[in-house]
């Protein structure tokens, strides 16, 4: 091999990390594919969660209702990443809903978790409404949407979709996206959280999730 050639080689593979290991300009800072269990999560319920086999791979399932009750009308049932509390941040996963087709069949990405009154939440809901398919706060109160866009609803089906959630500090905006990771199905803007956990679960149903990802920066 050329000296040349040596150098485009090693430049490709520098760019290649870097594109792996980086989202939006933020590092790697999280990733699980729950083949050595969940130790790194905390669930509002452990007794609702568990891994399991399926497809193929090790997923992370809430696989019964949570007993869990939150101060506020808000999601019932998710678990955080332990120990890890962001202010930018990019979540990526896949996800499959594990429940029977109805309007507000959903699944949820907890971000900006200050503490079981304070955090936002994205609801990937069935069917668009004011308290699903949204994304919402919980500011010591029940949630309120806080969307300034959102589409007619998430698309479920029993297969396993993409999902991912990006949140900039600086100017409150966050994007929401289903499946196209090109054009976000839902946005918001809002400052009142700057930093807290991120999580994933659903707001009264079940679901597994998979190959999660997280970038950002750490507080």
């Amino acid at each position: 091999m050329t000296r040349l050639a040596l150098t485009l080689s090693l430049l490709a593979l520098v760019v290649t990390s870097s594109s792996a290991d980086d989202k939006n300009g933020l590092p790697l800072v999280f990733s699980d594919d729950f083949t050595k269990g969940a130790a790194r999560w905390q669930p509002t319920d452990p007794q609702a969660w568990k891994v399991e086999q399926m497809d193929g791979k090790s997923v992370y399932c809430q696989f019964k209702q949570s007993s869990y009750k939150p101060p506020h009308r808000s999601p019932f049932n998710f678990a955080l990443i332990k120990d890890l509390e962001l202010t930018d941040c990019v979540l990526e996963a896949t996800v499959k809903s594990t429940v029977k087709d109805y309007p507000h069949r959903d699944v949820v990405v907890v971000f900006g978790y200050q503490g079981p009154s304070k955090f936002y939440y994205v609801h990937f809901g069935k069917k668009t409404d004011d308290h699903a398919n949204q994304i919402f706060i919980v500011n010591d109160a029940p949630r309120v949407k806080i969307s300034t866009k959102t589409n007619p609803g998430t698309p479920w089906t029993d297969a396993w979709h993409h999902v991912k959630v990006v949140r900039k500090v600086e100017d409150g905006t966050i994007e929401v996206y289903f499946d196209d990771m090109k054009s976000p199905a839902m946005t918001a803007r809002d400052n009142t959280f700057a930093s807290g956990q991120v999580g994933v679960g659903s707001f009264d149903d079940t679901s597994c999730w998979s190959d999660v990802k997280v970038f950002g920066k750490k507080r």
